[in-house]
């Protein structure tokens, strides 16, 4: 099992709207591929308030690339992500790390 680490950090203001996405329409998206979300975090006190952290569970790097991949490509995403970005970009910019577990991890 390996778990990737994303980081979203969001145009100022706009954290609600990208929390909102995943909420009403991110999950049931991901859930119908597939993607498994581990666990999902705000900053409370940090650099910046305006992010939303997450991570997935993945089997392999190649169960990734075909799990996500047809996620991006998924008409209904590229369209409901659209709509939400109708008055303006939501994210700035996103980071991402792929991550092993150690063999002294509590999360394997």
């Amino acid at each position: 099992m390996i778990h990737e680490l994303r980081v979203y950090n969001c145009v100022s203001g706009r954290l609600p709207d990208l929390v909102r996405r995943f909420e009403t329409i991110t999950l049931d998206l991901w859930k119908r591929h597939g993607i498994r979300p581990v666990a999902f975090w705000t900053v409370l006190i940090g650099e910046s308030n305006q992010q939303l952290i997450y991570l997935l569970a993945w089997e392999s790097l190649a169960e990734r690339e075909k799990i996500w991949s047809g996620f991006m490509s998924d008409p209904e995403w590229i369209s409901k992500r659209a709509e939400t970005e109708r008055n303006g970009p939501i994210v700035a910019s996103i980071s991402n790390s792929i991550l092993q577990p150690t063999a002294f991890s509590g999360l394997k």
